[in-house]
């Protein structure tokens, strides 16, 4: 039950009188369909499957601890391993994206590549390359172009390199831009996300080619100058892409957003193993940034979070008579009606600023960073954007690397609560939230005194493990490797760096 959420299963999506409560329903049998009669009766399946693993088990909960929202409580032990960096797969992740979302998105292409109508087959391979796109950029190399192929007897397919997988997928986003849809439809009633609109679908497919150029920023392929082209020559998705909330069913188990399950579930994972980090409470704690209050709950009378990895503390950091471990911490909030994000617009809005910082174009880079941080307060619900006329998040002109700095620390606090597994691929390809690299552990007054917001720790309990490093990739899930003649060994730790991570630095 914990890890498999909304897992939706094909035979629910052959019934023709279907309903919102169908998508949902987890007590169906798998192996009933036999026939797929149009590509369409999959696409529902395929995005709530694709969300709910975003902010699934492993990419909600691992992209969470590992870019610093949330730590371990004291008081329970679900998510220790994650702090002490022990090598974890995200297994569950990579099965269902492969066998799940990437294999159901390939009966969709099948069944629809000949027809007239390429709406299907649009709306298939865009979210396909955005799949792909993920499973590379958190694993490495993957088995790609032979990947789901056990139908043809390919039972061991080879690795391809993460660098021409990236080519590919650049190549296949450019083949599918390329398509005329003016005569092409996509049924409302089968897709959750833009309900049948192609023309927010082919911004989709425009957004996803810019995200994926914006990762090769650190790698000598960057070109920004052909970047800036590409974005002055298009559109760019003016909606995000998400689940709405509206299609929960919070009251039923089951049937809610991923992390309502986990906290409103019989197994309560979220509620009771996960406090506020101090290194994203302080820092919009510092700016007085009213999302804060959205996002997390208080504890006590005010926001408090924990160093990270620090549930082990027998001490009284703060000095104020209560131990660590009996603080009162600020806990995450998820909504019944939360929506479950795919792309954002701020995080399409942020590329952009970026595009035009490193180009020097402070104006234009100000102009949309202030459009990625506005659609943040809106998604929240705050209407005052204060913070970015008068407070810590007002755009400072400078060099393009300072540009880079505030547009990423925006990101880290707009991805909160939504994005969780994007958050930590940005902070591996920027640096940023930059590291405070002080041993807590050997001198913990100091770095209580001394703790500037906007900078995230070492691990107080995982520093040993990775010599204070922080993790950069999950280890390959063993079924991965057992019994595929062409899998490489085994990453020893979690440092093992994806091709585009190149910067210098934490």
């Amino acid at each position: 039950m914990k890890k498999n959420i909304i897992a939706i299963s094909l035979a629910l999506l052959s019934v023709v009188g279907w309903s919102c409560d169908d998508y949902l329903d987890i007590n169906q049998d798998p192996n009933v369909l036999n026939e797929i009669p149009d590509a369409k009766v999959l696409l529902p399946a395929v995005e709530i499957g694709l969300g709910n693993q975003l902010m699934g088990w492993d990419f909600g909960f691992g992209g969470a601890y590992w870019t610093q929202y949330w730590t371990q409580s004291y008081d329970a032990s679900q998510f220790k391993s994650l702090c002490e960096y022990n090598e974890t797969s995200f297994s569950n992740a990579y099965s269902e994206l492969t066998a799940g979302v990437l294999n159901d998105l390939e009966r969709m292409k099948t069944v629809s590549k000949d027809d007239v109508n390429k709406g299907n087959y649009y709306v298939a391979e865009a979210l396909s390359i955005f799949t792909w796109q993920i499973m590379t950029d958190v694993w490495g190399d993957i088995p790609y172009t032979e990947a789901l192929t056990g139908h043809e007897g390919i039972y061991s397919p080879k690795f391809d390199e993460g660098s021409a997988i990236y080519a590919n997928l650049l190549a296949r986003i450019d083949a599918l831009l390329a398509l005329d849809l003016s005569t092409s439809t996509l049924d409302e009633n089968y897709d959750f996300i833009y309900k049948g609109d192609l023309t927010s679908w082919k911004a989709f497919a425009t957004s996803l080619k810019l995200k994926l150029m914006m990762r090769l920023s650190e790698t000598s392929g960057y070109d920004n100058a052909a970047v800036l082209s590409f974005i002055e020559a298009n559109e760019f998705i003016s909606k995000s892409a998400m689940i709405p909330g509206t299609t929960w069913a919070d009251g039923q188990e089951g049937k809610r957003h991923p992390m309502r399950e986990f906290e409103a579930g019989g197994a309560n994972n979220l509620s009771t193993n996960v406090i506020g980090c101090t290194s994203f409470i302080d820092y919009l704690k510092a700016g007085n940034d009213p999302r804060l209050d959205v996002l997390f709950a208080k504890g006590g009378d005010t926001h408090e979070g924990a160093f990270f990895g620090d549930f082990d503390s027998k001490e009284d950091t703060d000095g104020d008579g209560t131990d660590d471990a009996d603080e009162k911490y600020s806990t995450p909030v998820f909504k019944g009606d939360m929506d479950l994000m795919i792309m954002s617009t701020w995080e399409v809005n942020f590329f952009i600023a970026e595009v035009y910082a490193r180009a020097g174009n402070n104006a234009k880079a100000k102009e949309y960073y202030e459009l990625g941080v506005e659609a943040s307060l809106a998604q929240n619900g705050v209407a005052d954007n204060d913070i970015i006329v008068n407070g810590y998040a007002k755009w400072v002109d400078g060099d393009a690397e300072a540009g880079v700095k505030q547009i990423a620390m925006q990101k880290w606090v707009a991805n909160c609560n939504y994005q969780h597994i994007e958050s930590f691929l940005e902070r591996n390809r920027t640096k940023y939230p930059a590291v405070n690299n002080i041993d807590i552990r050997k001198d913990r007054q100091t770095a209580y005194d001394d703790f500037v917001p906007g900078f995230i720790t070492i691990s107080v309990n995982g520093r040993a493990k990775t010599n204070a490093q922080l993790p950069v990739s999950p280890i390959y899930p063993l079924s991965v490797l057992t019994r595929n003649e062409n899998a490489p060994s085994q990453k020893v730790d979690l440092l093992e760096k994806v091709w585009w991570n190149q910067k210098p630095g934490l």
